[in-house]
């Protein structure tokens, strides 16, 4: 099944307009109804839209366009892109689902035990949080302190396998020849969690 092309209505104008391909191959590439695309031949639906040039926005070949002209049967197959897309991300701080809020305190304590050499800004890049928040996680000063359980952030969904990776690779780059991180804080499965009060 092909994949709908970008701004298909559009697409479709351009293709009515410039193209002697059939309504039936038009409309399976743009996944629009034959008698939409006859209404747009006919001038009765998208009055006055300008059309999307399919060839210029890398979406189709002009030989792909030639072949289904030959041939009324073929359908026109989208032109497979050999750049990867970029992945748009926003500015700004990072946006964490309400269902996900309460696991940032439980992902801090799993980071700040499991991987000391994270600084409190990839901390705060990596989960969204704030520096006063992983201060207070790390004094213990924080509100549900004694209700902590460490979970990983990857886990519970703030953040992706390569994101995490990609921080600590950053972080180990700046640590001495030799050393290694030893933990600041102790939550957990170790020998504090006897003396926590559940």
């Amino acid at each position: 099944m092909n994949k709908q092309p970008l701004m298909p209505k559009a697409t479709a104008v351009w293709l009515v307009e410039n193209t002697s391909l059939s309504f039936d191959q038009i409309a399976a590439f743009c996944g629009l109804h034959e008698l939409e695309i006859r209404a747009i031949a006919d001038g009765e639906v998208a009055i006055g839209m300008v059309g999307l040039d399919p060839l210029t926005s890398g979406q189709l070949t002009q030989a792909e366009i030639e072949r289904c002209q030959a041939d009324p049967n073929a359908r026109l197959r989208m032109a497979i892109a050999d750049i990867p897309m970029p992945v748009a991300r926003s500015k700004g701080p990072r946006y964490t689902p309400v269902t996900k809020r309460g696991d940032k305190p439980d992902a801090i304590a799993y980071l700040l035990k499991e991987h000391p050499e994270l600084s409190d800004a990839q901390i705060c890049k990596l989960i969204g949080t704030t520096k006063p928040t992983i201060q207070a996680i790390r004094d213990k000063s924080h509100w549900n302190s004694p209700n902590l359980k460490p979970r990983s952030p990857v886990m519970v969904g703030l953040c992706t396998y390569l994101e995490l990776d990609a921080a600590l690779t950053k972080a180990r780059a700046h640590l001495p020849p030799g050393a290694v991180p030893t933990p600041t804080v102790s939550y957990g499965d170790d020998e504090s969690e006897d003396g926590r009060e559940d």
